[in-house]
């Protein structure tokens, strides 16, 4: 009975597997300690086999413990091919965070107004912190900031009107207008839906009155805040134009050159192509 029993957990346990790895809401930290808990119990469950000396012969427990070893063996090539992706997905984010942060305080120097004492940490690439899928504020975990109460849209209240407010400016050319509105309505929205094409359009209106430093760190803003969104290949474009006007040459080649890595499909490759032979980048 016990046997019995031992098997019939074994293959209860066997569907977790599938189960972790079809649920995309789980950290690869879950799927990580649920594979370790398996491994666990069946490694209980060899000891179980390994040790009932009543039946004579083999037939009886070889089958049985050539399909625990192997399950063991899948169970030992998933938690290897996580911990890999763990690793290489952190890289990344580690990787990308700190080529933003380069890039915030590099501009911050050219921009007279900016103090780089108050840029403080740089937020994790994606909004989590490596190895632990918990919202990140560069060291650490930080509260998520209570937006304003919003309306049926999805929008906050009056904040489709803010946005629209600015972009009329935009539309009119009233360019200083526009920019401080935008940036108004970053800071009053933060994690708005339109913010990504509010700090897009800010940039633009800066880069119009030849404010290319804010304009860089406008476009910048609006990468950051959808990497993967429709306006990400524009601001990126831009973000290298700006930084070859305020004379970084090699960091606007590198910035441009992500443009086609990244977005390949999209229209505004042709343009960082363009101003990359423009700039003679290598």
């Amino acid at each position: 009975m016990r046997l019995a029993f031992a098997l019939c957990a074994m293959l209860v346990a066997t569907p977790a597997i599938v189960v972790a790895q079809q649920d995309r809401t789980q950290t690869l930290a879950d799927i990580r300690q649920e594979l370790s808990v398996l491994f666990v119990e069946i490694q209980r469950l060899r000891t179980e086999l390994s040790t009932t000396g009543g039946a004579s012969g083999s037939c009886a427990s070889g089958p049985t413990l050539d399909r625990v070893n192997a399950i063991e063996a899948e169970v030992t090539r998933l938690t290897s091919l996580t911990e890999r992706l763990q690793i290489n997905v952190d890289s990344v984010v580690r990787d990308g965070t700190n080529r933003i942060g380069d890039l915030e305080f590099r501009l911050c120097e050219l921009e007279p107004a900016c103090d780089i004492s108050s840029l403080g940490e740089t937020p994790s690439l994606g909004g989590v912190t490596p190895a632990t899928g918990a919202a990140s504020g560069g060291g650490g975990t930080i509260a998520a900031t209570p937006l304003p109460t919003t309306g049926g849209s999805g929008l906050a209240v009056a904040e489709q009107g803010d946005y629209d407010r600015a972009h009329a400016a935009f539309e009119a050319g009233e360019f200083g207008d526009a920019a401080v509105q935008f940036e108004a309505f970053t800071e009053t929205y933060p994690g708005s839906p339109l913010s990504a094409d509010a700090h897009y359009l800010r940039g633009e209106a800066e880069a119009n009155q030849g404010r290319w430093s804010p304009a860089a760190r406008a476009f910048l803003a609006s990468f950051t805040a959808a990497t993967d969104g429709p306006r990400a290949p524009a601001a990126l474009t831009a973000l290298g134009v700006s930084l070859a006007q305020l004379g970084q040459t090699a960091e606007a080649c590198i910035t441009l050159g992500e443009v086609g890595a990244r977005y390949p499909g999209a229209a505004s490759v042709a343009e960082a192509d363009a101003e990359r032979g423009r700039l003679g980048c290598q």
